[in-house]
Formats: C-alpha cells, sequence, structure tokens
C-alpha cells in the first residue's frame, strides 16, 4: 500500500526537526504512516497549535476502529471452513489458526468469547421454552385466533390520517395482523373513494354521515375496515347501517376462512353516539337491532365497538359484556368494546392517530374455543332396542321367582338375589357403547352422521389413489341428505313441546331454543380426598342421634297387587339414571308386567316385617355446587341417588299415607298437597299483609326463615311419634322407622368414591317419601298466636307479623317460640341467611327495632326473592318485572 506523510511545521527554541512515523500492519501488507514535525519559528512554551490536537484526536480515533473495521473484511476458504470443527476446543476457536497472519495487536489468542462462556454444551444459560401471553399466542396465530383481534381508535378524519395508518400498516406488526379496523368519527363524505383511504391488504366498508338524516353536514362517520387474510371480501356482508343525529352504527357478518364450531359467523358492529345525543333513544334503537339479529343468527359471536361517549349498552343488553378497563380520552373511558362472551378480549392501549384526543385501543382475543375449555366427555350407554325389550321379556316371563324366595333366610338375601339376577340378564342381552361427546358438538348430531362422515372420508381417500371420485360424491350427498333430516326431526322435537299443555316440557324447549340453560362447575375428581370429606359434611348431624327404639306391634295391614306395581313400573321415565343396585329405569319399564310379581311379593313382605332390604336403602351421593365457584364444603348440595326399584314403592306408599291425612291438616303447608302449589302460598302471603295494611295504623313484618339441611336433620324417632298421632298406622310407622335407619351413604366425585357411612339421621334429597315426611314432621309448627301466620312451603318458612298500633308483643314472642320449637326439634336456623322485610305505608313512621335470633341480628332487606316472586316492602311488581325482563335479555 502507499506511504501517507503529513507534515507539520512546529516552532521551537532547538531549532530542529521532529519526525514522527508510525506503522499498522494489516493481514497482507503494511500500513505506513509517517508524520514529519520541522523545525520552524520559535515556539511558546506550552502551546500546540489547535489544528494539531485535531489530527492527533481523530488519530487515535483511527486506530481504536481499525481493528474491528478490519476483522469484518476476513475471508475464509472452503478448507478453513471444514476445518474449524476439528481446530477448535470445546466450541472455541483457535484464533491462532484463523488468524495466523496477524500482528500481535490483533491476535486474541487469549481471550475468550462471550459466546463461548459455557464449556459444558448440554448446560444452558437460559432455560428452555418460549414466551406466553395472549399478544404472543396472537402473533403466532395472526388471522386464526377464535375471535377477530381488532383496533378500535376514534380518528376525527380519517382522511388526513390515511398516511399514518399506511405507515402503521407497513411497519408495526400488531395492526398489520390485526384483523380488523374499527374507525368512529371519520369525517368520509361521497366524495371520497374508499381507496383513497384502505390500506393494503384490507376491505373497506363505511358508513358516511348523512347531512339529511342526521341534520349536520360535517363529523361523524363510522367505518370497518377486514384483513383480508383473515376473511375474503367476498364472504362479508353489509347487514344494516343506521344514521341519526343520536346515533350511526355499521353492521357486517363476517365468515372468515378459520371460525370456531361454535360459531355460524361473527357479526361486528361500529357505533358513534354523539357526546350531546340521547342515549336512551340511541341505545333502544341499538338494543332492537342488536336483539333482530340475534333472533336471525342465534349462533353468531356479536362483536359491538365504537365511541359511546356518556352511554353504557350494558343497561340494555346484561348478557353482553364490557372488555375496555382503561381510559381512552383523558381520564374517561368513552370508547367501548362488547361482546356476548365473557373475558374475550383484553385491551391494551396504543398511541392515537395524529393529533386525535381518544387513544386507539388494541383489542386482542382471549376467548377459548369450547374443545380448549371443556375436554370430551366419554360416557358408557346401554344400547336399547325392540330385540333387546323382547328378549328381556322372553327371559323374565319363564324365570321360577319361587326359587329365589325359598333360598334365601330373610328380606334382605330374597332382595339382593332378585336384583343381581335382573341386572346380569341385563348386562348379557343389552350391549354397552362408549359415546365421545364434544363441548361444542350441535344437539342434532347422532350416530348415523357420524357412520356417514366416517364413509365419506374413506371414499375420499380411496378417490385420491384411484381416482375415481363416484363414491366419494355419493357419500357425500348422503351425509348432506342425512345432516338436513336429523336438523329437520330436532326441529320437530323441540316444537312438539310447545304443542301440548305441558309446562315442563315446554319450559325445556325454551331453553333449547334460547341456550338459557347455565351449566354449573364441575366438580372434578382430582382431589381423591374430597369424596370422604363431603361424606362426614354430609354425616355431621349424626352427633345429635337419638336413641331409637322400635315399639312391638302387630303386622301392617296394608299390601299391594301385581296390577298396582305393573302400572307404577310402567310410569318410569327411562331416562332416569339407575340406583346403586344396577337395574336400569328402561328395564323396569319394558318389562313391568313379567317384574311385577316378584317385587309385589318382596313390597308385601317387606311391609309385613316393617323392614326394608338394605340393597334399597343405599345411596349414592352426588354433590352439586350451589353457586359458581365453590369455597367450602357447604357450598355442595348433597342430591341422593337411589334405586329406582325402591322409588316406586315409596310412591306407592305415598299415595296411601297422603289418602289418610285429614284435609285440615297445616292448612298453611303448600308443598306436596293436592291442588295446591307455591302460587297458593304466594297469594296467601300477599292477602294476608294487605288486608291488614288496609286498617289504620298498621303495619307487616315478615321473616323469611332459613334452615340448615332441614332435610338432613330430621329424626326418625321424632317423625314417628308425629306420625302415630296423625292416625298412621304403628307397623307402618315403624316400617317408616326402619327406612331411614341403617342406611349405608357413599358420595361420588367423578371416578372416586368414598367409603361408606351407616345414617341414622335425616331423610335424604332425592327420595319420594323425603318431602312428604318432611312437611309432617313440622305439620306442628303453627302460630302461637292469631296476629301472627307461619306460612310453609316445603322447608321455606314465611312468619307473617301483623303489627297494629306499634304493638309488636305478640310477633316478638312467636319469632321466640319458633327459636324454640326449631331447637326441640332439631332444626338449625341460620341466622345469616334469614331476612326481614317491613312493609310499612304510613306516612308517619317510627323507627322499627330489630329483631335477634340466637343474640344474632337479623339483616333487614328491601327485597326478598320468595319461591320465585321477588317482593318488595312496597308490594309492587316493579323488581320483579326487572329481574325478569333482564332475564329474558
Amino acid at each position: 500500500m502507499g506511504e501517507f506523510i503529513a507534515t507539520v511545521s512546529l516552532s521551537s527554541n532547538i531549532g530542529s526537526s521532529l519526525p514522527l512515523c508510525l506503522s499498522v500492519q494489516t493481514l497482507g501488507s503494511s500500513l505506513p504512516l509517517c508524520l514529519s514535525v520541522q523545525h520552524g519559528y520559535p515556539l511558546r512554551e506550552a502551546a500546540i497549535p489547535r489544528k494539531l490536537c485535531s489530527f492527533l484526536f481523530f488519530y487515535v480515533l483511527f486506530l481504536t476502529l481499525v481493528p474491528q473495521v478490519i476483522l469484518g473484511f476476513i475471508t475464509y476458504s472452503r478448507e478453513e471452513l471444514l476445518n474449524i470443527r476439528s481446530a477448535s476446543t470445546h466450541h472455541q476457536y483457535d484464533q491462532e489458526y484463523v488468524f495466523r497472519d496477524a500482528d500481535p495487536v490483533f491476535c486474541l489468542t487469549n481471550r475468550t468469547t462471550d459466546w463461548t462462556l459455557c464449556s459444558d454444551p448440554k448446560k444452558r444459560l437460559r432455560k428452555r421454552g418460549k414466551r406466553g401471553g395472549l399478544l404472543v399466542r396472537l402473533r403466532r396465530r395472526a388471522h386464526r385466533a377464535p375471535l377477530p383481534s381488532i383496533l378500535l381508535a376514534n380518528v376525527q378524519s380519517l382522511d388526513n390520517k390515511v398516511d399514518e395508518i399506511r405507515a402503521r400498516v407497513a411497519f408495526q406488526r400488531d395492526i398489520r395482523d390485526c384483523n380488523v379496523l374499527c374507525f368512529t368519527e371519520t369525517w368520509l363524505t361521497g366524495e371520497t373513494l374508499s381507496e383513497a383511504v384502505q390500506p393494503t391488504g384490507f376491505s373497506t366498508h363505511r358508513a358516511d354521515r348523512n347531512k339529511h338524516l342526521s341534520g349536520k353536514k360535517r363529523g361523524g362517520g363510522v367505518c370497518l375496515m377486514a384483513n383480508v387474510t383473515w376473511c375474503d371480501e367476498r364472504n362479508i356482508q353489509e347487514l344494516k347501517s343506521f344514521c341519526s343525529p343520536d346515533l350511526e352504527f355499521l353492521t357486517i357478518k363476517c365468515r372468515p376462512h378459520y371460525l370456531p364450531r361454535e360459531f355460524s359467523s361473527i357479526i361486528i358492529t361500529a357505533v358513534y353516539i354523539p357526546p350531546h345525543a340521547d342515549t336512551s333513544m340511541a341505545l333502544n334503537k341499538l338494543y332492537l337491532t342488536l336483539c333482530k339479529l340475534e333472533t336471525i343468527y342465534p349462533e353468531a359471536a356479536f362483536i359491538v365497538a365504537g365511541d359511546f361517549n356518556k352511554a353504557n349498552l350494558k343497561t340494555r343488553l346484561p348478557k353482553f359484556y364490557q372488555h375496555i378497563d382503561c381510559a381512552t380520552r383523558g381520564g374517561k373511558t368513552l370508547d367501548h368494546c362488547y361482546s356476548n362472551f365473557r373475558d374475550a378480549y383484553k385491551a391494551l392501549p396504543r398511541p392515537p392517530f395524529g393529533k386525535a384526543d381518544h387513544d386507539s385501543i388494541l383489542l386482542i382475543p382471549a376467548y377459548r374455543q369450547k374443545l380448549k375449555q371443556e375436554a370430551p366427555t366419554l360416557r358408557s350407554v346401554q344400547r336399547w332396542s325392540d330385540q333387546a325389550d323382547s328378549t328381556l321379556q322372553d327371559c323374565f316371563h319363564h324365570v321360577d321367582w319361587d326359587m329365589f324366595r325359598t333360598a334365601s333366610d330373610n328380606i334382605d338375601e330374597y332382595a339382593d338375589s332378585v336384583c343381581e339376577f335382573i341386572r346380569t340378564c341385563v348386562e348379557d342381552v343389552v350391549p354397552i357403547a362408549t359415546i365421545k361427546t364434544f363441548p361444542n358438538q350441535k344437539p342434532w348430531i347422532d350416530g348415523s352422521i357420524r357412520v356417514k362422515l366416517k364413509a365419506r372420508t374413506t371414499a375420499f381417500n380411496q378417490g385420491k389413489v384411484s381416482g375415481n371420485m363416484t363414491e366419494y360424491k355419493q357419500c357425500s350427498y348422503s351425509l348432506r341428505k342425512a345432516i338436513k333430516q336429523a336438523k329437520r326431526q330436532y326441529r320437530d322435537k323441540v316444537e312438539s313441546q310447545f304443542n301440548g299443555s305441558d309446562t315442563r316440557g315446554m319450559w325445556q324447549g325454551l331453553q333449547s331454543i334460547t341456550d338459557y340453560r347455565k351449566k354449573s362447575s364441575p366438580v372434578t375428581d382430582q382431589d381423591v380426598l374430597l369424596p370422604g370429606r363431603l361424606n362426614d359434611f354430609f354425616a355431621r348431624f349424626e352427633d345429635n342421634t337419638v336413641p331409637l327404639t322400635r315399639p312391638a306391634t302387630k303386622t301392617c295391614g296394608l299390601s299391594f297387587t301385581a296390577a298396582e306395581m305393573s302400572k307404577t313400573f310402567k310410569r318410569v321415565n327411562p331416562r332416569k339414571a339407575a340406583g346403586p343396585d344396577g337395574i336400569p329405569s328402561r328395564a323396569l319399564r319394558a318389562c313391568a308386567d313379567q317384574l311385577a310379581g316378584v317385587f309385589t311379593d318382596i313390597f308385601n313382605q317387606s311391609l309385613y316385617q316393617s323392614a326394608v332390604p338394605t340393597c334399597f336403602k343405599r345411596a349414592t351421593i352426588v354433590p352439586v355446587p350451589k353457586k359458581a365457584k365453590v369455597t367450602e364444603l357447604n357450598d355442595y348440595r348433597p342430591v341422593a341417588l337411589t334405586s329406582v326399584i325402591m322409588k316406586c314403592f315409596e310412591r306407592l306408599v305415598k299415595d296411601h299415607i297422603t289418602s289418610t291425612l285429614p284435609d285440615t291438616l297445616d292448612p298453611l303447608q303448600f308443598a306436596y298437597r293436592p291442588n295446591r302449589s307455591t302460587d297458593d302460598a304466594i297469594s296467601t302471603t300477599l292477602h294476608t299483609a294487605l288486608t291488614h295494611l288496609d286498617k289504620r295504623n298498621t303495619y307487616v313484618r315478615m321473616l323469611f326463615i332459613d334452615y340448615s339441611s332441614a332435610f338432613n336433620t330430621i329424626v326418625p324417632s321424632k317423625l314417628v311419634i308425629k306420625l302415630e298421632t296423625l292416625g298412621l298406622d304403628p307397623a307402618l310407622c315403624n316400617w317408616v322407622l326402619d327406612f331411614l335407619t341403617g342406611r349405608p351413604q357413599v358420595v361420588r366425585v367423578g371416578n372416586n368414591i368414598s367409603s361408606p357411612l351407616i345414617l341414622n339421621t335425616g331423610a335424604p334429597q332425592g327420595c319420594v317419601l323425603s318431602p312428604l315426611l318432611y312437611s309432617l314432621f313440622t305439620h306442628d309448627c303453627v302460630a302461637t298466636h292469631a296476629s301472627n301466620s307461619i306460612i310453609k312451603f316445603a322447608d321455606d318458612t314465611t312468619v307473617v307479623g301483623l303489627i297494629t298500633n306499634n304493638d309488636e308483643t305478640a310477633y316478638r314472642e312467636e319469632v321466640r317460640a319458633l327459636g324454640v320449637w326449631c331447637q326441640e326439634n332439631n332444626l338449625t336456623l341460620n341466622v345469616n341467611k334469614t331476612k326481614e322485610m317491613i312493609v310499612d305505608f304510613r306516612k308517619q313512621q317510627r323507627e322499627h327495632p330489630p329483631i335477634h335470633i340466637d343474640g344474632t341480628v337479623v339483616e333487614r332487606v328491601v327485597s326478598f326473592k320468595f319461591l320465585g316472586i321477588h317482593i318488595t316492602d312496597k308490594l309492587n311488581w316493579s323488581t320483579h318485572t326487572d329481574s325478569i325482563v333482564k332475564k329474558a335479555q
């Protein structure tokens, strides 16, 4: 290389010249740099020219940067690259080999690079894994998210923000991959083409402000831009647009390339409500539009986003959820995003566009598909058919049932052997099939459609190999035909529930149409100790068990005939689950005539001996959550799964007991009595209160009693005494005593079952006799004062105190007497859930002192839900009507 010589004249007193030469050696040549400082005029002491200082500074900087620049031009031959692995030790490069021609100043033999600090190749400085979170998940599946990602912004003139929008789309990944851009206050007119404001890769759908409809020339307007990668423009349909002085919106229906099975489409509405608009009118119009669309598209996902200012859509649509929880303008949240799914989006604030005063909001989908929320369920079901029914009927018809009675020493062995034989026959005749049900499965899907779907897939694969797609076309046609037929049958099934006078069936039809039924939180079986703890908790009242005594009596004169037994078996619901004995309801109903004789003999012997077979008293408790989020054991309700055969027996005994009771027994008990219902209890309560309030200087105090596990606290010995006072046969009373004592009980949670416990207290919830026995157990809980009434519907008890001239003596004595009666009958008052309501229409009211139960103040309320009806202290229906309307929405 050439030689660079810089000559600088320095004046000194010595009069000599000072040459300065420096040389830099490169990989292939040397670069001599020479500086000659010659003698000149006398130099002042310690004075160096400013140009020399600058030159020396840049020269030193140059020497510092030269090695890094030169290393960037290092080249390797193919042989050198192949020999790197063999020339390295523990993944460290041999710098002497690589830089064999370098000067010592550039030789890095004794240095170790930062990325070779770890000598062990198996040891990592950072744990293996990948980043998580909604935003990272969205970036991995930008256009395959269950719900579209949305950028919501009030742009205040879209025409002026086009360049910034296009820049963000081009250089910001989150905006470029956004599925929908929702803009409000676009300020566009018909003179502006959509292509002029449309970023690359998006389709534009807009609703500009109409001068004649809104009464304003400028402002307003909404726009929706859909990413073509997410949804093709041909699959987008504009459903409705609206413009008025109070509301502007645009609704589109999208069918994107990827859509979860639970959604038929996605309907997006962009909304703008001006600051001074009539929010009530705007929300009503929006509510009517969305309700109509929900009726037309019941399985669609609805998203409503825009600038709402002071309006709140949740006041009209309580089932919609607002997802933006951050401020969008100043300290207020004016921009909202609603959907019909809880926790569907997570809102992230983004900078506003231009000089707009609204922050833009990036809505990241947080919704999880039903397939990810719930695992598919596997059920083992019995495949019943007419052939199976006829086979079982023939089998039971030729059985000699007398041999079971003669081979048994007692009634327990007799009933056990008969039930075991019936269960074995059913298992041998009826095949078992395992059904896998997905959480997003349509209700009209059945086994035939699955078979045809599998056949179509097989035909498609074979056709691809052979090149003949004829069979595939035939299978496809057969599948489409089967789907149409299944949908038609399901529609006819739902519509048939509205044709008859069955109110229960009609309500089930409404639940099917509106999808109103709410699923309670499932009880998981991860905790293997939970069934045991629940069983001990449900049996906690055994500590107060009174010693049982069974007086000797004559035999019971009650007996049943085979015709009565057959009639009862034929009334069994075949869809009811089998009890612990394993005998399904379908077998009893199909073989009612063949099985009536043997079970009539068993039941009559049971009544004669006043003993219930143990196999009929077994109960499997299935805990049902009382609330959505369970925090303690008391949040579970014990529901007993008992024998279907025993339920038929109980139904016959119940009919006999009710026929022997006097009609005047406990006239204010409205449960389990003929021609009485909750409507009668509510009407009696309101009529009693209103009649008294018509008098002068009067008011009413209502105490709504709540018991803790009322059915589980019945003491059988006390119940039998009360039954005898009512005139029941003593032998039948002993049979009831045996029915309620010595009951084996287990708790089942998933696949885990607790160890059995023997209970001698309470009446299991799920038995036919339990409600009647409870009402008879509480028949002596009546008012002791004429000014009070105790109205009961099963365990729902209400004390109505009619107060005159501010004299509450009788009412307070009634409450105190009720507490004493509960202690004597082993019933526990739940004071925390007991509420009191005072109805006082007087103009000059005085302060009402509270009621105390066991030293605890009873909470006073202005409204209470009594037997499904909201009663207020004004005795009007506004609260109940609002609740019904909200539930219907």
